[in-house]
């Protein structure tokens, strides 16, 4: 797993376009036009990906046309919300919800009070001797929402893992259909994870963002819109393996 981590860390732009940048520099020492090529190349993809249209365009490629629409003949029997990040703090209990996960939070307890149906969390153990993404959630749920949890899947490091394991909890009780909560821009790799868990899901994304562009501004670029395009592009490249895994 921490070798996964340091190769998407590496590799995923934009700091991709950083490692290309640097293998173009130690190239110019052998080969200077094609060292001078790649440091060109990898700087032209980071001003790219500065650009606030880029991953906006991306991620709503990613949120288009997800399947919403319940089968009235096999109606979803549980929520699932999958985990995102945690947050350490000084204070007890030094381990608290992180801001995407707490959005995904909301819109799960918005859900099971709208459906009265019961919820899973999903998310294991990032850190050895921390509690579990799943049981980070399942407190927030019970305090901060007063809504209950009725099952955590505490084994699972990554989006794959989180449909397998929860699936079988869910398989387990006899429940084929689902929703799943998690961002929208996540739900497409998400609903890949699922397939051929036996279960028929139902998205129930965090509600997607407003564009009301292209406006002037979003041509400028900003380092902050580094944060967004890594975001589009890990998801684009999780969908692809997804796809073929």
């Amino acid at each position: 797993m921490l070798l996964k981590a340091i190769l998407v860390g590496l590799l995923v732009p934009p700091f991709g376009f950083m490692t290309l940048a640097i293998a173009g520099l130690i190239l110019t020492r052998f080969r200077l036009r094609a060292g001078l090529r790649l440091m060109t190349l990898a700087l032209t993809g980071l001003l790219i990906l500065a650009i606030p249209a880029v991953p906006a365009f991306m991620i709503e490629a990613l949120e288009r046309d997800l399947p919403r629409t319940v089968d009235p003949k096999a109606p979803p029997g549980a929520i699932v919300v999958l985990g995102a990040e945690i947050r350490q703090t000084l204070d007890p209990p030094h381990v608290v919800i992180g801001t995407m996960s707490l959005e995904r939070l909301r819109t799960a307890a918005a859900l099971q009070r709208q459906t009265g149906l019961p919820i899973l969390v999903s998310g294991g153990v990032l850190q050895h001797g921390a509690p579990s993404i799943a049981e980070i959630m399942a407190r927030s749920l019970t305090e901060d929402f007063l809504v209950p949890v009725r099952w955590q899947e505490t084994r699972s490091l990554d989006t794959w893992e989180n449909a397998r394991f929860s699936a079988e909890i869910l398989r387990a009780q006899g429940i084929t259909s689902v929703y799943v909560v998690t961002h929208a821009w996540h739900m497409r790799r998400s609903l890949l994870a699922f397939r051929d868990t036996g279960l028929t899901v139902v998205a129930a994304p965090t509600p997607p963002g407003l564009r009301m562009g292209p406006v002037l501004e979003d041509f400028v670029p900003h380092q902050s819109v580094w944060g967004a395009s890594y975001f589009a592009l890990h998801e684009l490249i999780g969908y692809a393996w997804y796809t073929i895994r």
